[in-house]
């Protein structure tokens, strides 16, 4: 998912130094390190929100998630931020961003963002000791991450343990209704959510076709290659 959007995000702070309000970008994946060229790490994040004097920060969220602990750095971080964070779901808060969301003292969503949950996910490879291992790990991790979401949002243990195994994303309306914002936005949705490739979930809403199709593989577009050289 990182490499598929590299390029795709931003990461951004506006009025930092202003007396009463600034904003915060978080416009882009989750992620521990800059490795892979995308993503906000959680130092970068935390650094800013910490140069920030003003008293009411508005943290405005398009992500498609990304990484569980430098998420869960990012949320800690505004949790004990002494000025009144407010979240705005200006696309769609998906896995980890949500957390972040939820973490700040008010959530608002607008009319056209989603909030998606689902279950921890990784990679490892490895003898059957190892795999279990990972297995075990993964629910430590979801045990965390479910009392955080049962926390934030007044729901049951089972209710959300549903969800996050089913991948459950929540339209606006959805997500005031089970506690995962306070609100919808009053503006009109940004409409923002379709940059983002989000093919690597299972459930993941898909952008309307462009009208514009390319070329179905490689091998047709060389063919016409060849016969605009050949005419």
């Amino acid at each position: 998912m990182l490499a598929d959007n590299r390029g795709r995000g931003t990461f951004r702070v506006d009025n930092a130094s202003m007396a009463d309000e600034a904003t915060i970008y978080l416009y882009d994946a989750i992620v521990s390190d800059d490795w892979c060229g995308c993503g906000v790490t959680a130092i970068d994040f935390v650094t800013a929100l910490a140069a920030i004097t003003a008293p009411t920060i508005h943290i405005r969220i398009n992500s498609p998630g990304g990484e569980v602990f430098p998420a869960q750095a990012i949320a800690q971080a505004i949790r004990e931020k002494p000025a009144k964070c407010i979240a705005h779901i200006d696309g769609c808060a998906a896995s980890c961003a949500s957390w972040i969301a939820l973490a700040a003292s008010e959530t608002f969503i607008s009319p056209g963002g989603m909030v998606m949950i689902h279950s921890a996910e990784t990679c490892a490879c490895g003898n059957a000791a190892d795999l279990r291992e990972t297995a075990d790990l993964l629910d430590k991790v979801n045990g965390i991450i479910a009392a955080g979401y049962v926390q934030e949002t007044g729901q049951t243990a089972e209710q959300i343990s549903a969800w996050m195994a089913e991948e459950t994303w929540f339209t606006a309306e959805e997500a005031v209704a089970n506690g995962f914002a306070d609100r919808i936005s009053e503006a009109a949705s940004p409409n923002n959510l379709a940059p983002w490739n989000l093919g690597a979930y299972a459930n993941a809403p898909h952008p309307p076709e462009r009208k514009e199709r390319a070329p179905a593989n490689l091998e047709h577009l060389r063919r016409r290659l060849f016969l605009a050289v050949h005419l």
